[in-house]
Parts: C-alpha cells; structure tokens; sequence
C-alpha cells in the first residue's frame, strides 16, 4: 500500500488552548508528511510493498528500521489525530470501556495518572499507550516510533511525547501536555471504536 497524509479531522485551531494551530500545522503538516514520504521512497523494492500498513509495521519491526521508524510513525499518527477531539477528554466513558478500565486497571483516574506517568516517564522520544493484550488492558510505553502491535497487543489510545508534539504550546512541561491530553483531549468514542474491535 502507498502511504498517505490525511486531512485532519478539526480545524487547525479546534484543539486550542490545548493544543494550538502552529503545533497542528508543524505535527501535521510537516513531520507526519516526512514519515508518508519517506515511508513510500523506503517502502519501494522491499518484499513490503503491496501489504497492509499493520503488516508493514509488524514486519520491518527488527528487521529494516528506517522503514519501521517511519511506518511505525506512520501509523501512529493516523490514529493520534483521531485520538483527539475539540471538547474531548472528561469521565463520561462509553460504558463497556468505562467497566473495562475498571475492572482492569483500578479506575479511569488511576488510568489517567499512570497513562500521564508512562508519557512522562518514557525518556527521550516516544510514545505512552493504552493497549489490549490477550483481552486485557494494559498501560505502556515505547520509544520513538515503536507501538504495542510488534509486541502482541492492540493500540487503543496512544499519546505523542515527542518534542515536536508538544514543545511550541508547553516548552519543557511535558506533564502539563499529558494533563491537558486525557483532561481536555482524548476522543473516547474513538478509543471505545477500536476497544470494540480488539475485543
């Protein structure tokens, strides 16, 4: 499959004051535009082409990594503009995934401190995840462009701790970024869409 760069699904403004039209249009615009450019001059030639971005990520993953460094990112960042929302964020869950969560990890604020914390806590570049393995949730961390599918599990939701997504609205304060993303951000519908289908 060739890659290529979606239209965001809001305004470049519509996440202010959380997330401002200059992050959007430097994230958007020009670093996800990198990974789909050099993703599809990487992807040309290799036993790769012609298969489904998840089978990309899953197997380039140790074995050619600049082309796993920009699918990964790739992929990503297909689902990290559809992880936000204008008014997003809040405690009204879809209520399988509210149960979930509770049942699985102690609770949505328990959730939102340690998702907040493995953002935080993940050095350098990379990324913090909520995932579905082996029918539980599970809260984890990955660096740069690595994600939760060439471990076994399925990404439900996933936040960007690169500097690039936060570093215009925020400077240094990256748990301030992750406070403003799960209070102010998250499209739980979303998340409760691929929950569904992980299940």
């Amino acid at each position: 499959m060739t890659f290529t760069l979606p239209d965001l699904p809001y305004a470049y403004d519509a996440l202010a004051p959380h997330m401002s039209k200059e992050t959007l249009e430097f994230h958007h615009d020009k670093h996800h535009q990198a990974y789909v450019t050099n993703g599809n001059n990487l992807l040309k030639g290799t036993e790769f082409e012609g298969k489904s971005l998840e089978e990309i990520v899953k197997g380039s993953f140790g074995k050619n990594a600049a082309l796993f460094n920009n699918a990964g990112q790739h992929y990503n960042h297909l689902h990290f503009w559809n992880w936000m929302k204008p008014n997003g964020g809040g405690d009204k869950l879809p209520g399988r995934l509210a149960k979930k969560i509770d049942e699985d990890l102690g609770g949505l604020d328990k959730f939102k401190a340690d998702f907040a914390a493995a953002g935080a806590g993940q050095f350098g570049s990379g990324w913090a995840w909520l995932a579905v393995k082996n029918g539980k949730l599970e809260v984890s961390k990955t660096p740069n462009g690595e994600n939760p599918l060439v471990h076994g599990a399925t990404p439900i939701l996933g936040v960007d701790v690169w500097e690039h997504s936060y570093y215009i609205d925020y400077r240094n304060r990256r748990p301030d970024y992750l406070k403003a993303f799960v209070d102010n951000l998250v499209n739980w519908d979303y998340v409760d869409e691929l929950f569904g289908k992980a299940v």
